[in-house]
């Protein structure tokens, strides 16, 4: 075909193309494509577990109303003002549910996340109730004891079955959802022995506290989970989080020289 002899509606479309292509050019119509969305980097375990657990302030904000149910049993009862033993029980109770509810109403003032506050207050409820209904102040700790050693059940039967809850931790936390270490034999025996790990530092805690329930100790009993629980966890934390970062940093450096070459 010869130059000038195509089809009319051809050229009219070659015409039309060229001005839309100049007006285009001339006010600058281009479409501005979007900025690829980059991937921001996941926080790292301990940043995100800590966010779940509310972070440090998370952690005192649990202990205060422990805390205030100790304090008052012991300054209203015996050691103090030798209150009768239910009187002093039930301003401990007060205490106790105030300081929590308080808390809370603190958060929602501050349009701050009250999650952690309504678990809290969910698990002093709960003592609170079973220390009025018995008149014993040791009630008080009974659920934090019973789910403590549930708990303790729950990881090792993840072990025995192959599914190391901690692996799962790990993987919705620190690895996009991902459980990819099922297939990482190194990671995958790690989080066996983390799990087993775990199940010991919360069978201690819980077994410390079962023993002073038994010995009717209910003033040590919150003693003890103020003082020693957190310390307990915070290690085994700390742990967790190095046994972890080893392995996967000891394997980012052993791909390195293969992808290399």
């Amino acid at each position: 075909m010869t130059p000038g002899s195509e089809p009319r509606h051809a050229a009219h479309e070659t015409v039309e193309e060229r001005v839309a292509e100049e007006v285009v050019e001339e006010l600058d119509l281009h479409p501005v494509p979007e900025p690829e969305e980059a991937d921001e980097p996941l926080p790292s375990m301990s940043e995100q577990i800590s966010e779940q657990l509310g972070g440090v302030r998370g952690l005192i904000e649990s202990s205060v109303p422990v805390l205030a149910f100790v304090l008052l049993n012991v300054l209203l009862g015996d050691a103090g003002l030798d209150l009768p033993k239910k009187t002093a029980l039930y301003w401990a109770i007060g205490g106790s549910v105030g300081s929590a509810l308080a808390i809370g109403a603190y958060r929602l003032s501050r349009k701050q996340p009250i999650r952690h506050a309504v678990n809290g207050l969910f698990g002093i409820a709960i003592g609170a109730y079973l220390a009025w209904r018995t008149g014993d102040a040791k009630n008080f700790y009974l659920p934090g004891i019973l789910l403590t050693l549930g708990q303790v059940v729950v990881l090792i039967a993840s072990v025995a079955v192959r599914r190391p809850i901690i692996g799962y931790v790990w993987g919705v936390l620190a690895n996009g959802g991902k459980h990819d270490w099922f297939d990482n034999p190194r990671l995958f025996r790690t989080f066996q022995w983390l799990t087993l790990v775990w199940a010991a530092s919360l069978f201690i805690r819980a077994g410390v506290q079962g023993w002073l329930y038994l010995a009717d100790q209910a003033n040590a009993i919150g003693i003890v989970r103020v003082l020693i629980s957190w310390p307990i966890y915070a290690a085994t934390f700390a742990f967790t989080a190095w046994a972890v970062h080893r392995v996967t940093s000891a394997q980012t450096d052993e791909k390195q020289p293969t992808e290399a070459v």
